[in-house]
């Protein structure tokens, strides 16, 4: 089963973690394969069970923090990342999107659901845009056409 740990007392030992189906089960630091890696919010795995006082969990593991990150399919090492930026680029309205590589995103998805204006041949757009630079000195980017921009910055933040 999975689960996340909520509650975490160090000092005593023992922890609650809230299931996938929403109750709070009771763990103690000896039922957990790898102690050192517990903390508020980890996402575990573990087998339910219930003893005298109620819904308990044993077998714990916690799953470690990832260290990429995915991103139009490219799998890019969250400690190679040196910095990244977001910034704006006017292109073209009639400018295609590259079927081939792009990925699905809600940016593709509105673009083409969205009611077609009549743009004149030449008008520009703003496009907004995301640029990161890694410590081997490639920079790559990525369009809100092709991924959600601000959900990966989230995500790069952490």
């Amino acid at each position: 089963m999975n689960g996340t740990i909520t509650t975490w007392f160090q000092d005593k030992g023992f922890g609650f973690i809230k299931d996938e189906n929403g109750d709070n089960r009771y763990f103690h630091v000896i039922k957990v394969a790898n102690p050192e890696l517990i903390k508020k919010n980890a996402a575990v795995t573990f087998q339910p069970t219930t003893n005298n006082k109620g819904l308990s969990a044993y077998a714990v593991k916690v799953v470690p923090d990832s260290k990429y990150i995915f991103i139009a399919g490219e799998r890019i090492k969250l400690t190679s990342i040196k910095s990244f930026l977001v910034y704006s680029e006017e292109v073209p309205v009639d400018a295609p999107i590259d079927k081939e590589n792009t990925v699905l995103s809600v940016g593709a998805l509105l673009n083409n659901i969205r009611p077609k204006t009549a743009a004149q041949s030449g008008e520009m757009r703003s496009l907004k845009k995301l640029a990161i630079t890694t410590f081997h000195g490639s920079t790559l980017i990525f369009s809100e056409d092709e991924i959600d921009i601000d959900a990966t910055v989230k995500l790069l933040k952490v």
